[in-house]
Formats: C-alpha cells, sequence, structure tokens
C-alpha cells in the first residue's frame, strides 16, 4: 500500500484548444497525478468561478459537443490507464438520458463523474444508470453539510467524498481557512469508510502539504491548471504542467 494521499488535477476539455488538452494531460500523467478530472463545457456554470467559467466558454466556442469530447477521451485513454473523472453539469446528462450518456462515457474511458449541481433528493435515475455501468458518483459537501445529509450524500458516493474548501466557486484563493479544516476533520470522522478529497481554491505546494497534514485523502487542483495553460506557448505547455504537477505531487508523499 503506497503511504501517500491523491492528487486530482482539473483541466477543461478542449482549452485553449484540443492539442493543448493532450500535451496537458502528457504533463500531469508525467508529472505523477493519480486522477485526472476532465471538463466538459457548460453553458451556465455554477460552481466555478472565473478562471473556469472563461475556460468554459472558450472550449464551447472551440466546439467542444460530447461526440468530440468522448473522441478526445479515447485519445486520452489510449495513452494513460490513470483514472479519469468527468466533471460537468447535470442537464448535459439529463438532455442524453443518463443512461445512453453514462454508458458512453464508460465506453470512451471514464471512471466516475462529478455534477456539481445534482441534487442527493433528486439522483435517483442518475445513480441507478451509474450502477449499472459500474460508474462512480462522486457528491460534493461543503464546510456547513449538516450531519444527516452529510451522511446521506456519503453513501451515495463511490471513489471519493469530495469537499469544497470555500464557501463559493471555484479559483485561486489566497489562505486556507480554520472552518474548512474543522469541517474537514469532522467530515472524516462522519464518514469512516469513503475517502475525502479537498477542492476549489489549492493553487500550491503549500496548500497540498497543509491539507494532507491535517488528514485530507486527496486533493484537487483547478484553476491553477488552466492559468498554466492560458499563460504558456503549445510548445512548452507539456514540460510546464509536468514541473507544477511534479511538485504538488512531492508534498502527498
Amino acid at each position: 500500500m503506497k503511504k501517500e494521499k491523491a492528487l486530482v488535477s482539473y483541466i477543461m476539455t478542449g482549452y485553449p484548444s484540443e492539442n493543448a488538452t493532450l500535451s496537458a494531460v502528457r504533463g500531469l500523467v508525467r508529472g505523477g497525478v493519480d486522477i485526472i478530472e476532465l471538463g466538459f463545457p457548460f453553458s451556465d456554470p455554477i460552481a466555478d468561478g472565473p478562471t473556469i467559467q472563461k475556460a468554459s466558454t472558450g472550449s464551447l466556442n472551440n466546439g467542444i459537443k460530447i461526440a468530440k469530447f468522448f473522441k478526445l477521451v479515447k485519445k486520452i485513454r489510449s495513452e494513460t490507464n490513470i483514472p479519469l473523472i468527468l466533471m460537468t453539469y447535470t442537464n448535459i446528462l439529463y438532455k442524453q438520458g443518463y443512461q445512453k450518456f453514462i454508458k458512453n462515457a464508460k465506453n470512451a474511458g471514464i471512471d466516475g463523474l462529478i455534477l456539481p449541481d445534482m441534487a442527493i433528493g433528486e439522483a435517483k435515475n442518475y445513480l441507478s444508470a451509474a450502477k449499472s455501468q459500474k460508474m462512480d458518483t462522486i457528491f460534493l459537501v461543503s464546510p456547513n453539510t449538516q450531519k444527516d445529509r452529510l451522511l446521506k450524500i456519503a453513501k451515495a458516493t463511490s471513489g471519493f467524498l469530495y469537499m469544497v474548501a470555500v464557501f463559493g466557486t471555484t479559483g485561486v484563493q489566497t489562505k486556507i481557512h480554520q472552518y474548512t479544516i474543522d469541517a474537514l476533520k469532522s467530515t472524516k470522522r462522519s464518514v469512516k469508510t469513503i475517502p475525502v478529497g479537498v477542492g476549489f481554491g489549492i493553487s500550491n505546494a503549500k496548500d497540498v502539504r497543509k491539507y494532507v497534514s491535517v488528514g485530507a485523502d486527496a486533493v484537487i487542483v483547478g484553476s491553477a491548471n488552466i492559468k498554466i495553460m492560458e499563460n504558456t506557448p503549445i510548445s512548452k505547455l507539456e514540460k510546464e504542467v509536468f514541473s507544477f504537477t511534479k511538485k504538488l505531487k512531492r508534498e502527498t508523499r
């Protein structure tokens, strides 16, 4: 058993280009990432801050549709067997039909789903479709999720439970709040059997080290990766992502 925590890295598929997506994925894999979270764009990404919203719009403008997304996933899957998680919004799946969408996602090489706006009370059909395809369903909780609701969400979650570190949207934060640390510890005590990953606002090695030291089983980094992808020429992108990821991964050991 490896004595280390998981590094989960998010990128928006198709942003700033399809080639950039592939270069970034190669950099993540070489850097030692444990799970890659692939964003699929949505016109109204309510859980996301300005960086990921901009990336979502850019990806839509680049013509990333579901068929093209699955094609890209297959390409990524042909290069690596690292777990791939799709993060998008409920409406995308609902419009296609949960069963059909999840089956296609599984066939393309997706291992798990994160739908930030999927309400636990309305998740019955989604969960049953996911279960039939052996697809992980990763739900979100926040520092102020009540215990009875937390347990209900944890029961529906497979893979890991995603704890949102801040009150608000994704993005690079400036500090780690005590309320997040307290919530992480109490969530871990409550759910016991399922790993807890922390995301939103984690942008450097110091943040990773801190969350690992207070008990996070996984740390999720998103906006910081997008910023690198926005500001790096494609010829240097894989190398930049590799070196950033390696620094983060070092702190999980």
